[in-house]
């Protein structure tokens, strides 16, 4: 429930200055307010001279680093940031992590979780799991949470984490085409918002009772202001704004190509594709006749249909690069889990492609004879 901002300001200002304090950021704004700086990061560190507050303030154009002294100099500096119309404030300390988000009437939503410690052994296999996503998360009580379910958000939150960048950038828009009942797109936002950027994500989905369904859930969880659904197609579908980063989790056959297009056409910064079934390639090598001396790749049903998932995701992959993008193709849970389990993760540089690329894309699908519809939809 929403509680006063000055009573959720007060304990954030508490645990800034309190000796367990790990790491705090503040970003974001407040509806109709622009604070000075874009964001803020406030860190213990300890100097020659002794501990010290550091405080590291970027006003979109270059961070700003000081370090003030405990007591009346640090209150001061902590007093001065808590003034700014931020949005989020995110906080960790060494026994509880504090997420306060301002609602645009001008409210706080706060979820405190206990941090996970490791037991007193040093052996790693016994110490407890660190879950990007706490347990714990009101979205576990709304969605449900299973030990299958919680290892496959982790797995995703992992693959997420290391596709972006360590420092973020103070607004974050994402966009998930094909979020079916959003349980994925929820623990992105979860996440995302609690390292301290401001986060607003749209699904899509062309079931109108899923947008509806996935609706309740985002004002349940408190956050319908900065999650929204739209019911309509991948292609088509029309969204509040450009995204940073898209998400394609589990879209079905070419459904995976319609995001990967979109999200090319849109310039996305970052990409991540987890692709369902491949059942488009797999066809046109059932109606064709394999190079030799590669027939009995696609002679049997279980080996062509196995190798339609390699050569489909491989160019998808080879078109992604020569559009300006870095892929890795990684495993991102195990398969006891799920046979789904393979991602593209693709990060733009915008790099032009190289002749190499070209010509070794060209020979691929010259060589098979195939027409992926991602280069369809690209052309």
């Amino acid at each position: 429930m929403p509680q006063p901002l000055d009573q959720a300001l007060a304990e954030v200002r508490e645990l800034l200055l309190a000796p367990g304090l790990t790491r705090a950021v503040a970003a974001g704004r407040r509806r109709g307010h622009v604070p000075s700086v874009t964001r803020a990061q406030v860190r213990p560190v300890t100097l020659k001279s002794g501990p010290r507050l550091q405080i590291v303030t970027d006003d979109g154009a270059r961070p700003f680093t000081r370090n003030v002294a405990p007591g009346a100099e640090a209150a001061a500096a902590v007093d001065e940031l808590l003034a700014e119309p931020f949005g989020n404030w995110h906080v960790e300390t060494d026994s509880a992590t504090v997420q306060v988000r301002i609602t645009k009437k001008g409210d706080a939503q706060v979820h405190r979780a206990a941090t996970a410690t490791a037991p007193a052994t040093s052996q790693d296999h016994d110490r407890a799991k660190q879950w990007l996503l706490d347990p714990g998360d009101p979205l576990f009580e709304v969605i449900g949470g299973n030990a299958a379910k919680r290892r496959q958000i982790d797995a995703f939150l992992r693959a997420l984490a290391a596709t972006l960048p360590d420092e973020l950038p103070p607004t974050l828009r994402v966009v998930d085409l094909g979020c079916g009942n959003a349980y994925l797109t929820f623990a992105a936002y979860r996440y995302l918002a609690g390292r301290g950027v401001a986060v607003r994500v749209a699904g899509v989905d062309v079931r109108e009772d899923q947008r509806v369904r996935n609706g309740e859930v985002a004002a349940q969880l408190g956050c319908s202001d900065d999650v929204t659904f739209v019911a309509g197609t991948i292609e088509a579908a029309e969204l509040p704004f450009t995204p940073d980063l898209v998400l394609a989790l589990h879209a079905c056959d070419t459904a995976t190509d319609q995001a990967l297009a979109r999200a090319v056409r849109w310039e996305a910064r970052w990409v991540l594709a987890a692709p369902c079934c491949h059942h488009d390639i797999a066809a046109q090598l059932k109606s064709n006749t394999s190079p030799s001396p590669y027939g009995e790749f696609t002679r049997h049903a279980i080996l062509r249909e196995r190798f339609a998932d390699v050569l489909t995701d491989s160019l998808r992959a080879g078109l992604l690069r020569l559009n300006g993008y870095k892929v890795d193709v990684v495993e991102f849970i195990d398969s006891a889990h799920t046979p789904r389990n393979l991602m593209l993760r693709a990060r733009r540089t915008g790099a032009a492609p190289t002749a190499e690329q070209r010509a070794e894309y060209d020979a691929l699908i010259g060589q098979w004879d195939v027409k992926p519809a991602l280069a369809g939809l690209l052309s």
